[in-house]
């Protein structure tokens, strides 16, 4: 079952989106199998067998966005992703700022003073899609995606903005790299963010990750 709310990027959509994602998994509703929030959907999986579509719907139907406490997905605490925008790690910094008629210290500047959101997970393990993002910096992908970028790679593409969790392909610009791992099988979670954190880029030089 997919439960629309709208078809755009919007952080209040967005909002209602995990409100509902999160009164379904704290619901324990007969024969939901997993519910998968996106920018402005969610995907509910369920059994037939045990929960038929009509009762389900009629379940949806009846929910109210008053019920839930937003503070039960989102995260309070504001997450640092220290970053090293440039160079041999931001091999795109330089088209984001031409493109957009800025100086390369201004696509840092605008794209570290933000404060994001992160509004779903997808494409790889651990892939965040964070809102928040200042339109000034915005470029479109690459018209060949790379066969191969670093994890920890910060990409840009439309006025979205995110990071590599694996070596992956992927098309997206690449303005920075941060050592945080965002993805690590054997850990639990396996996920250093989750949809509803908060999150901020701040910039580093090289010489400060090898003295830390």
């Amino acid at each position: 079952m997919l439960v629309v709310f709208g078809n755009g990027i919007n952080l209040e959509i967005n909002q209602r989106v995990h409100l509902l994602a999160e009164w379904v998994k704290r619901a324990n509703l007969p024969g939901v199998i997993e519910v998968i929030p996106a920018y402005a959907t969610v995907l509910i999986g369920f059994d037939p067998f045990q929960i038929e579509y009509d009762a389900l719907h009629r379940l949806i139907m009846e929910y109210e966005e008053e019920q839930v406490d937003p503070l039960l997905y989102r995260s309070e605490k504001l997450i640092e992703i220290p970053t090293i925008y440039g160079g041999d790690h931001g091999p795109d910094l330089e088209f984001v700022a031409q493109y957009n008629h800025l100086s390369p210290d201004d696509v840092i500047r605008l794209h570290s003073e933000a404060e994001y959101r992160v509004f779903m997970m997808g494409f790889s393990p651990g892939f965040p899609y964070l809102g928040g993002m200042n339109p000034a910096i915005a470029v479109p992908r690459l018209s060949s995606p790379r066969t191969r970028v670093t994890a920890g790679s910060v990409g840009i593409a439309g006025e979205q903005t995110g990071i590599y969790p694996i070596d992956s392909a992927g098309g997206w610009r690449l303005i920075g790299w941060t050592p945080l791992r965002l993805f690590d099988p054997c850990a639990e979670p396996p996920f250093l963010l989750k949809p509803g954190d908060s999150l901020r880029f701040v910039p580093i030089l090289r010489d400060q990750m090898e003295n830390d």
